[in-house]
């Protein structure tokens, strides 16, 4: 029989892994987004590449939000 104490341990790990995938996708989106208004931090080397990647955080933050909420 598993004890109840490491049942909540061991359930705690996804929760954790869609948070970070939520904090990534707002790095990863405010990152490009500051490129694409401003020009820091890669002097907007390439429009097409920071929209593609505006595009991929909000789908991982999407992923995460819907995984996040199946784990509740």
């Amino acid at each position: 029989m598993i004890p109840p104490a490491a049942l909540n341990k061991t359930h705690t790990m996804p929760k954790i892994l869609t948070y970070i995938g939520l904090g990534s996708a707002a790095l990863i989106a405010l990152v490009f987004l500051l490129d694409l208004a401003i020009g820091v931090p890669f002097k907007r080397a390439s429009v097409l590449m920071d929209v593609v990647f505006i595009i991929c955080a909000v789908a991982l933050a999407f992923m995460s939000w819907t995984t996040m909420k199946e784990q509740l």
